[in-house]
Parts: structure tokens; sequence; C-alpha cells
């Protein structure tokens, strides 16, 4: 069956979708000697390399691995051009790539993995998979706060989807999104006049963090059954 040479890479663990548009779009992946337009298929004994190095699936069972991720830390896999990539902080010996992101100044619970495929099919748009937070801003909130970050913000275009928020404090909050906008936390606290001086991820659908700032640990089997039984149903693409 034909698939998209992006699809490919990141299904075979090379790297993720989004980088492999990034490297088709540099000329750097080849299919039989010839760079590929963006979308162009692949079909079964094409020989596919980047940089001119041939890439094959690995044998090996994949991996994957839950990271506290500090402030500071940038998730990217731009080795090269970032010293404070979250690859690097790693120092993991399999190429891995992060699951979504968490920007800069955020901290908290990031998943990383060599398997494209499960990558590709949590961030699929309308899956509705869980990620939980707890934001702290520059002032204090209210029940009106709570009900408006609930009930739906307009930011980028669109109007966030309806969410659990619940008060944990004169300052704080516990916040569930089953969506993945743009620094969206930080966007629907700065339509209400917020500044958000601390974010971070305690959940990630049946993950949850339970690490020191900066360490990482092998999901259990256990969570990645549980993993794969939520993603089931996800769309495939081609």
């Amino acid at each position: 069956m034909a698939t998209r040479i992006n699809k490919y890479l990141s299904e075979i663990g090379f790297c993720s979708r989004r980088e492999a548009d990034r490297l088709i779009e540099e000329g750097r992946v080849k299919i039989n000697g010839l760079v590929p337009e963006m979308g162009t298929k692949i079909q079964s004994g094409d020989q596919v390399t980047v940089d001119g190095k041939r890439v094959n699936p690995t044998d090996e069972e994949h991996v994957y691995l839950a990271l506290n991720k500090p402030v500071g830390i940038v998730c990217t896999t731009d080795r090269a051009n970032e010293k404070d990539n979250i690859i690097d902080f790693i120092g993991h010996p399999r190429r891995i790539f992060h699951v979504g992101r968490l920007d800069k100044p955020s901290e908290g619970l990031i998943l990383l993995t060599s398997d494209g495929d499960i990558v590709n099919k949590i961030l699929r748009a309308g899956n509705n998979h869980e990620k939980e937070y707890i934001v702290t801003v520059n002032r204090p909130i209210d029940s009106d706060f709570i009900r408006q970050m609930g009930g739906g913000i307009p930011i980028l275009d669109t109007v966030t989807a309806p969410c659990q928020v619940r008060q944990l404090g004169k300052k704080t909050f516990n916040i569930v999104l089953t969506q993945g906008l743009n620094r969206q936390i930080r966007r629907m606290c700065a339509y209400l006049g917020y500044e958000v001086v601390k974010l971070k991820r305690i959940r990630i659908m049946n993950i949850r963090l339970d690490l020191p700032v900066g360490e990482w640990r092998y999901l259990t089997p256990e969570e990645l059954a549980e993993i794969l039984r939520l993603v089931a149903d996800s769309k495939k693409t081609v």
C-alpha cells in the first residue's frame, strides 16, 4: 500500500511527521535518488534516503518514555540550532522524538518515543485525549474566571472547547484540555487579563506525573497497553 513519505518517516521512527515535512521542504529527502514533492507516496521496495543515508525500519522494539520537563528545555529535535533541546537533555541512545509540546517556560509531563505511529494517533485532532495542568496566574481568580475558562475562550480565530476547570488556591487552578492549540492556556488567560506565571502539566491521558523535575522513566507495560487501547480508534491517514 502506498504511504505518504512524511508518514513513512514518522512510522519507522526516523522523526516526527512535522520534522519530516521540514526535511522534505529542504530537499534532504530522496526517493530512489530523486527529491520528492510534499505528499509524494512511496511503494514497497522504494529506497528512501535522508542526507544521502538510507533509512530503514528498525528491528528493535520501540521505546516509550515519560519526562518531567524542566523550565528552559525546548521541545525540538533540532539539536544543531537549539542547545537546550529536549533530545540532548535526555541523552537516550535511540532516535526518539517528543509527543506534542510544552513551551520553554512550562514544565511537567511530556512523552517521548521512537514509535512514530503512536505519536500521530495521540496528536491527531478530534481524538479527545485529555491533558491536565496546574496553573498559577499573576493575580487572584474568582468563580467568574473559572466559569469563563471552562465555557470557551475566543483565541486564534476559534473558540476553545468546553473544559474542566477548578480553583485550587487564590491564584491557582486545575484545567483539563482535550485540544492542543498553540500556547492555549496562556492565550486563554491573557484574554481574561491574566498572565501565567507557572504552568505544569501533570497528566497525559492515563499517564500521571510521578517524577522529580528533570528525570525520566520508561512507561510500564500497563501504561502502554492503556494508551494503545485509548488510541485504537484513531483514524489512520495515508
